[in-house]
């Protein structure tokens, strides 16, 4: 049941702090944000290490690191620090900022193309050295498990145990020495405190195992370089995996960046020449040829073509392009050869603005992943304090024949299974191919909290126009009376078929002078019928009534029913239809032709004393203008229903146009309430009425009246053909005017949304389940105790098992 409401005047509403999308308050002059792209980091511990590095730089006002991407995400003062400084800030705790070559530093392609090298780089350094740890770590292998103990053997298993330790996994204690130095511990500290004890205890067996045994330790002729080795192996394994898994992740952005084509061909100084499309400058003058691709945004100046704009838009249909018609860079040119003005150039173009927005979204944290990282920040100490009182347990409570080893074997497994990779991984993995695949479906999305925040949406409040409706009015009806082709030259065979096309010729020639957005519909109109049109002489304006000119020699009238009163026209059985389009919601325009006295047709039309004389005019038709719905509300309303939305509609018109246009898009009842007559600044009033009652709600909408309901609400989603405040304030853009947009947001931010319960569920499952079982506490019970080269199997694929989940978002539709 759809309710109806007209809103009353109320209090305007304060955007709230924490209102999605709303802009910090900051001094724009001085406050800038920056994107560094970090290397060396292994785990999430490394990120909350640089992360609270860079808050604690004066003038830093905030910062977060995101693992998954490598990234971290600045916003400081530039009067209080400089970007060199966060630099050094980075490099001071162990780790390195990437830089691009001199000269582009402000290319974003330029940047990914570095970190693209690094990752393969790294990529190929891990090959490297798990084939290393891999060749050398099976001999050692078959000789532990062949029982193989001999003096010899120890020796040989030694000499093949040293690369691996050393240079395979070399990684993992630089990265413990590194943390250990900044009172820190991690995932490196962990494995290099597993792998270092089994292989230093190995080595003292193996150099002077006589020393070993005066400890009074029976059992100590057992080594265990297999152990150490199998670990590394596992581990870098698991890494190897792990990085072509997250090289995946990050697709989205490059296949955006992979649209801006490298270089340009301009007209500067007079002189045609081609320049890094990084380089193109405001008002240079662009050429395009058929098939290239858009390098930056502007204006066409010469020439006509198609251009593909689905990399923006959705859009799958070409846009005509014409002079004077905007294009953006990274669209692609199908038919003709065209020249353009470049109004926006480097990181101002859309395409970039994209991009941008897609990183702060993948750099940003949700508000589910702070679980995990309070968790996490306190893993490892509580990790290493239960391997050791492990050891020392078994120490205590076994003879003295098997206590040592037993002791070592399960504490190296407990520090094994226990690194926090998996929790690390569980969210940012997942918003990054969350917000990516938005991306690709033209929805952008500003950040995880966003995207956490769009699928506990339960009340969707959408503003009418330019949202549910395309925003510009477009005739609706033509309705011909008796006389509708008086004034224009036609075939009169064809006079009766044809009325409302003559009458539209007959408004639209008329109209073809008028600026007013009414008339600029009825030409519109014209030209969709290709009905020939006249050239009007002595064109008038009537503010606020309609216009007056004279076609083919006759006194031509179109507008409201004040015109018609006040020159007398006869509107007959016209005025009924009026009524019936008035009760639609649409907004009427007579058309009345004037008519003289036969003892006057030799005088001059159009002269005052000519007027007094005239028969008054007759009205032969009305033209009914609506600003229509878009052809996918309706579907879109529906679907938004299926999903359980309550929606809403808002806006300034009264209610017999809002209740028109309701039943128009929504007859089965899909909106459930109207709120008519709404004043522009009272919007986020009503949205914030809304929220007390206890909702969660979205508002859509574009106009710059839409921008503070749009902060007020707890999620705003824009219409990406709205203006750039409205995108500004909002949390969601959608990149092309379609409501289905909104229910495509909803539905990827709850598949992402179950996607991190899941990956969190078994990151935390596999650590209570598995230190336990590592300690030993099923031993007394089953007898089983946990190989660390197991231990160390389990936890690599816990890490591949969550960036392969994440990467299930990719296949949605």
């Amino acid at each position: 049941m759809r309710e109806t409401e007209t809103a009353q005047p109320a209090e305007t509403a304060r955007p709230r702090a924490t209102s999605a999308g709303a802009p910090p308050i900051t001094d724009e002059r001085q406050s800038q944000a920056v994107s560094l792209p970090v290397t060396g980091m292994s785990c999430a511990a490394c990120a909350r290490t640089i992360e609270r590095t860079l808050r604690g730089v004066p003038g830093v006002a905030a910062a977060g690191v995101n693992f998954a991407t490598n990234r971290a995400t600045v916003k400081f003062d530039a009067s209080i620090v400089s970007l060199p400084e966060l630099v050094d800030a980075v490099r001071s705790v162990g780790y390195d900022v990437l830089t691009p070559p001199a000269g582009d530093e402000t290319d974003e392609r330029a940047i990914d193309d570095v970190e693209q090298q690094v990752r393969e780089a790294e990529y190929r350094r891990l090959r490297r050295r798990l084939t290393v740890a891999a060749v050398l770590t099976a001999p050692i292998f078959i000789l532990a498990m062949a029982g193989v103990a001999s003096y010899g053997a120890r020796w040989l298993e030694l000499t093949l145990a040293v690369p691996v330790v050393f240079y395979s996994g070399a990684q993992f204690y630089r990265g413990a020495w590194a943390s250990l130095r900044h009172r820190n511990a991690d995932m490196n500290t962990l494995i290099a405190v597993g792998t270092g004890a089994a292989f230093t205890y190995s080595v003292a067996v193996t150099v002077a195992p006589h020393l070993v045994a005066s400890a009074a330790l029976p059992e100590a002729a057992a080594v265990y370089y297999e152990v150490a080795t199998a670990i590394i192996a596992l581990v870098l394994a698991g890494r190897l995996l792990e990085a072509r898994a997250r090289g995946r992740t990050s697709e989205a952005i490059r296949r955006l960046l992979n649209l801006q084509p490298r270089t340009a061909r301009i007209v500067r100084d007079g002189v045609e020449m081609d320049v890094p499309a990084a380089k193109v400058l405001h008002d240079d003058e662009v050429i395009v040829s058929p098939g290239e691709r858009i390098p930056v945004d502007g204006d066409v100046t010469e020439g006509a073509s198609t251009v593909d704009e689905s990399m923006l838009t959705g859009e799958s249909l070409p846009v005509e392009k014409e002079p004077g018609a905007q294009v953006f860079g990274g669209s692609v040119n199908r038919t003709g050869s065209f020249r353009f003005r470049a109004t926006r150039v480097g990181r101002e173009t859309t395409l970039q603005q994209i991009i941008r927005m897609v990183q702060e979204a993948q750099a940003s944290r949700a508000p589910i992943a702070r679980l995990a990282d309070v968790i996490s920040g306190y893993f490892t100490p509580a990790v290493i304090s239960l391997a050791i009182l492990t050891f020392v347990v078994w120490f205590d409570l076994l003879p003295p024949g098997t206590r040592f080893t037993t002791a070592l074997v399960n504490f190296v497994a407990v520090l094994i299974i226990a690194c926090p990779c998996a929790m690390g991984l569980a969210t940012p993995t997942a918003i990054l191919v969350g917000t990516g695949k938005g991306a690709e479906k033209g929805i952008l999305i500003r950040g995880g909290d966003i995207l956490e925040r769009a699928g506990q949406i339960t009340t969707v409040v959408l503003d009418k126009t330019g949202t549910i409706t395309r925003g510009q009015p477009e005739v609706t009806d033509v309705v011909a009376g008796q006389g509708a082709t008086e004034g224009v030259a036609r075939d009169p065979a064809d006079a009766v078929s044809h009325d409302t096309d003559a009458l539209l010729a007959l408004a639209a020639s008329v109209e073809r002078r008028s600026e007013h957005p009414l008339g600029q519909a009825i030409v519109r109109a014209a030209a969709a019928r290709g009905v020939p049109l006249e050239e009007p002489a002595a064109f008038e304006a009537r503010p606020g009534r309609g216009v007056i000119a004279l076609v083919s020699g006759r006194r031509v009238l179109i507008g409201n029913e004040r015109l018609m009163r006040e020159e007398g026209a006869s509107l007959g059985a016209l005025e009924a239809d009026a009524r019936r389009l008035t009760a639609a919601a649409r907004t009427v325009m007579y058309v009345a032709v004037g008519h003289r006295s036969e003892d006057r047709r030799s005088h001059v039309v159009g002269e005052p004393d000519d007027r007094r004389s005239e028969a008054p005019p007759e009205a032969i038709g009305v033209i009914g203008l609506a600003d229509t719905p878009r052809e996918q509300s309706a579907a879109a309303l529906r679907a938004m229903k299926a999903i359980g939305l309550e929606v809403v509609m808002i806006t300034g018109d009264n209610r017999a146009t809002a209740d028109a246009i309701a039943r128009e898009v929504a007859p089965g009842g899909e909106i459930d309430r109207v709120i008519a007559g709404v004043l522009p600044d009272r919007k986020a009033g009503e949205v914030k009425a809304l929220q007390e009652a206890g909702k969660i709600v979205a508002m859509v909408g574009d106009g710059i009246n839409d921008a503070p309901a749009l902060a007020q609400a707890d999620v705003g989603i824009a219409i990406g053909s709205g203006t750039d405040i409205a995108i500004e304030a909002a949390g969601i853009t959608l990149m092309r005017a379609d409501l289905g947009g909104v229910v495509e947001a909803i539905a990827l931010s709850r598949k992402t949304m179950r996607v991190i319960r899941q990956n969190l569920f078994w990151a935390f499952v596999y650590n209570v389940l598995g230190i336990p079982v590592a300690a030993g506490v099923l031993y007394p019970v089953t007898g089983w105790l946990l190989s660390p080269m197991i231990a160390a199997g389990a936890m690599s694929f816990s890490s591949v098992s969550v960036v392969t989940n994440s990467l299930r978002l990719r296949r949605g539709r």
